[in-house]
């Protein structure tokens, strides 16, 4: 069976399970609900994956002491949304208990503060305890040294394994019934077709819509280039993230 096919096939049956989820919602209102159930009215659109590996995102004065004053970050793959890239420096990240990973990725552009971004096998392997979180909220997260070409840095925070989430823009957000921080539940469709909750919905203007899973994840559904996810029909949290 060819892809053509199977995504047809998908699309069929997920509309199908929107017309019984829709009516079911339409029956189960009352005049005592308080408030209203969000139903995602567009589930069947396929959403690109994109697996990140263990990366960091450094701040200008990180990158100054590891490479050098007023280093410039070498660009060899620009990557979906817009500004981001591949580039061509890594470092080296030391844990707690002297464990290390090497070649760790830099992704640009350059942040207001550093941020490292592992799977959970790689916290184990650092010796540090994995924090889930969103982008940015590092607050109280495990610190881990860095080690670059021309110097060092001792972060008393700042790694996390980041949230599952999708990107996208108002347009898509539109279409899809979703608002910036809501979180839904998806479907992924790949060798080992799985169903993720508690993924965050990221609206931003321009962003190309993309859902992002670290290496564990991938590795769990048996993720390849023919993977894609779609939003599961039913009900939209409003969530607790914040920003």
């Amino acid at each position: 069976m060819n892809d053509q096919l199977i995504r047809k096939i998908t699309e069929q049956v997920l509309a199908e399970l929107h017309q019984t989820s829709f009516q079911q919602h339409e029956q189960g209102n009352t005049a005592e609900e308080v408030q209203p159930t969000t139903v995602i009215n567009s589930g069947s659109i396929p959403i690109p994956i994109g697996v990140s590996a263990r990366h960091i995102h450094l701040c200008r004065e990180d990158l100054d002491v590891l490479f050098g004053p007023d280093y410039q970050l070498t660009k060899i793959k620009e990557l979906p949304q817009p500004g981001e890239f591949v580039a061509k420096e890594v470092v080296t990240l030391v844990g707690p208990r002297l464990r290390a990973l090497e070649g760790v990725r830099i992704l640009g552009d350059l942040r207001p503060v550093t941020q490292i971004e592992v799977s959970r096998t790689d916290a184990y392997a650092l010796g540090i305890t994995p924090v889930v979180r969103k982008s940015g909220d590092i607050k109280n997260s495990p610190g881990i040294t860095l080690i670059g070409p021309v110097g060092s840095i001792r972060l008393e925070e700042g790694v996390i394994v980041a949230n599952r989430h999708i990107h996208m823009n108002p347009r898509d957000a539109q279409a899809l019934g979703v608002s910036h921080n809501d979180e839904v539940d998806v479907r992924i469709l790949s060798a080992k077709p799985t169903i993720f909750g508690r993924v965050q919905i990221r609206v931003q203007e321009n962003a190309n819509l993309y859902m992002h899973i670290d290496l564990d994840d991938a590795n769990s559904v048996g993720y390849d280039e023919n993977s894609f996810v779609e939003i599961v029909n039913g009900e939209v949290s409003k969530c607790c993230w914040q920003g």
